[in-house]
C-alpha cells in the first residue's frame, strides 16, 4: 500500500518536529491536537524551523511554503480516517497512549499501520489493545528531529515483518538511519541515557557539584554537544521522570529509581526549557 497520507497525533516538540520531515518529503500531513493553540504553536514551529533551513541553504523558499501547505491542522482524531499512515507522539504515559491507539484501531483502514513515536513504553502492550497487533511498531525519533537522523525502529512481540520493513523503508525515505531494536523497557536510547541524567541528578541533590560543573565535566572530557543536566531540561524533566518510572517498573532494578530531586522538581512545576525553569533558568 502506498504511503501518501500521514497521520500525527501530538503537535508538542516531537510531533511538530515529525510532521516538519514528513511534510518537507513530499507526504501530505495530517497534524492531530486537542486545542487549536497547540496546533497554531506548532505549524509557527515548523515555520521557523523550515526558516532556518532556508537560511542555510538546506531547503529553498519555494520548498519552505509547499512544505507548509501540505500540513494540515486537526482536531478530531476522527478526522484521521484517510490516512495511510499514522504515527502517535503523545505524552509519555501508557494510559494516553493506550487510549490513542484504541481510538485510532476503529477509525483507520484496517490495512494502516498504527506507530509510536514512544520513547520508553512497551509496543507490545500498545499493540495489544488494538486489532491489529501484526501492524503496530514503534518509530522512535529523536529530537530535534529535523536535525537528529537517528530512528530507533521497534518490534513488538506480534509486529509482522512486512511492517517492520515498511517503517524502515519509510524512515529511508524521510532522510533518517532507522535502527532496529528489541521490544524492551526505555529500548536501548532511554535504557542507557536515562540512568546517566538521573545519576547526573544526583550528583547535584548530594552536593558534589553544581550543575554548571557537571555539565562541564561531560563537555570539556567526554565531547558532550551539551551536558546531562542541559540535555534532560531540553527534553522536559517531567518526561525524564515518566521514562525513569518505566525503567523502574519494568526492569524491577532499583538502580532505575529516579533521583528523589528530580520529583520534586517535577512536582514544583520546574519541567526544564518547556516551563522556564529547571536545573536552569530560561
Amino acid at each position: 500500500m502506498p504511503i501518501e497520507r500521514v497521520g500525527v497525533i501530538g503537535a508538542g516538540t516531537m510531533g511538530n518536529g515529525i510532521a516538519h520531515v514528513f511534510a518537507r518529503r513530499g507526504y501530505e500531513v495530517m497534524l492531530c491536537d486537542v486545542e487549536p493553540q497547540y496546533l497554531d504553536r506548532a505549524l509557527e514551529t515548523i515555520a521557523r524551523n523550515l526558516d532556518r533551513e532556508v537560511a542555510t541553504g538546506k531547503t529553498s523558499a519555494e520548498d519552505k511554503v509547499a512544505s507548509l501547505k501540505r500540513i494540515t491542522p486537526a482536531l478530531q482524531r476522527a478526522q484521521l480516517a484517510n490516512c495511510d499512515f499514522v504515527i502517535e507522539a503523545a505524552t509519555e504515559k501508557f494510559e494516553v497512549k493506550a487510549e490513542v491507539f484504541r481510538d485510532l484501531d476503529g477509525i483507520c483502514r484496517p490495512e494502516v499501520i498504527l506507530a509510536s513515536n514512544t520513547s520508553s513504553i512497551s509496543i507490545t502492550k500498545l499493540a495489544a489493545v488494538t486489532k491489529r497487533p501484526e501492524k503496530t511498531i514503534g518509530m522512535h525519533f529523536f529530537n530535534p528531529v529535523p536535525v537528529m537522523k537517528l530512528v530507533e525502529v521497534i518490534r513488538g512481540l506480534a509486529t509482522a515483518p512486512e511492517t517492520l520493513e515498511l517503517v524502515r523503508e519509510l524512515a529511508l525515505q524521510l532522510d533518517k538511519t532507522p535502527v532496529e531494536v528489541n521490544d524492551a523497557p526505555g529500548f536501548v536510547s532511554n535504557r542507557v541515557l536515562m540512568p546517566l541524567l538521573n545519576e547526573a541528578m544526583y550528583a547535584v541533590m548530594e552536593g558534589v557539584a553544581t550543575p554548571e560543573s557537571v555539565d562541564e565535566v561531560f563537555k570539556l572530557g567526554m565531547a558532550h554537544p551539551m551536558g546531562p543536566l542541559t540535555l534532560a531540561d531540553f527534553i522536559g524533566l517531567d518526561v525524564c521522570l515518566d521514562i525513569m518510572r518505566v525503567l523502574q517498573k519494568g526492569l524491577g532494578d532499583p538502580k532505575y529509581r529516579p533521583c528523589p530531586l528530580l520529583i520534586r522538581m517535577v512536582d514544583a512545576g520546574w519541567l526544564g526549557k518547556k516551563s522556564g525553569r529547571g536545573f536552569y533558568k530560561y
